[in-house]
């Protein structure tokens, strides 16, 4: 499957941020493809079904609303504001038509509990359908990438992990540290078939990462010593924080 696209040019982690255009945000979005990076950006939904375009479960680093995005509509979210701007959360049929094109984008699908697997795929994969611009698609959760490949086998799938996990990143689950070992090893590998994976790049090398004979990217780089490190592993990188070159 050809991925050229996420690996030509370093990728913008959640847009090309800074204290002026906040993460994940239409100005950062618009920064990155100003400077000509592929973008990172994550999905999740709100309570009424809608898919926005936000990283964390909870509002509160982003907002300063003490509340879950799971539990609010989208016209709640619409009046919240991020990091004291007046950029507001983006809708993910309003990022496309924005982006449009324009540049690459990797998409990260949030591990979401509480919402069916199928339905919020089908949702994501609906609203994509008509879009013709380069993708990708990413998880931490692999059945949400075994479900996007089933509906669009066309498009590049690719598994996240990282060798170090937290209680919080399982929701507080009894069984996390299962789970945190099937996420390190990437278990799920051989059912999933990821056409990528993206490893935290201070995870490289390991028997896992080695073990996969695809593509690789590594996240999240935040200095070019950080990645000249990652690139003795990596095929591209995943960044913020600094500007790396690009090679063309």
């Amino acid at each position: 499957m050809e991925l050229d696209f996420i690996l030509k040019k370093p990728i913008a982690h959640r847009g090309l941020h800074d204290e002026n255009n906040p993460e994940n945000s239409i100005p950062a979005f618009h920064a990155a493809i100003a400077c000509g990076f592929p973008i990172e950006m994550d999905i999740r939904l709100s309570k009424d079904g809608k898919i926005v375009v936000f990283h964390d479960d909870t509002l509160s680093r982003m907002t300063g609303a003490n509340l879950s995005v799971i539990d609010c509509s989208f016209e709640d979210l619409s009046v919240l504001r991020l990091t004291g701007s007046q950029e507001r959360i983006p809708l993910f049929s309003d990022f496309l038509k924005e982006i449009d094109g324009k540049v690459p984008l990797l998409i990260e699908f949030k591990n979401m509990p509480s919402v069916n697997t199928k339905d919020f795929i089908r949702l994501a994969a609906e609203e994509l359908k008509d879009y013709r611009g380069e993708y990708a698609v990413q998880s931490f959760q692999p059945f949400y990438m075994r479900a996007f490949k089933e509906l669009r086998p066309d498009i590049p799938v690719g598994i996240l992990a990282t060798e170090e996990s937290t209680k919080a990143d399982f929701n507080n689950s009894p069984i996390w540290r299962i789970k945190a070992r099937a996420v390190r090893n990437m278990s799920f590998n051989n059912s999933v078939k990821p056409d990528f994976i993206s490893y935290h790049f201070k995870g490289y090398p390991n028997k896992a990462t080695e073990k996969f004979t695809g593509n690789k990217l590594a996240w999240t780089v935040r200095s070019p010593e950080d990645e000249a490190y990652a690139r003795q592993y990596a095929d591209n990188i995943i960044f913020e924080n600094y500007l790396p070159k690009i090679h063309e």
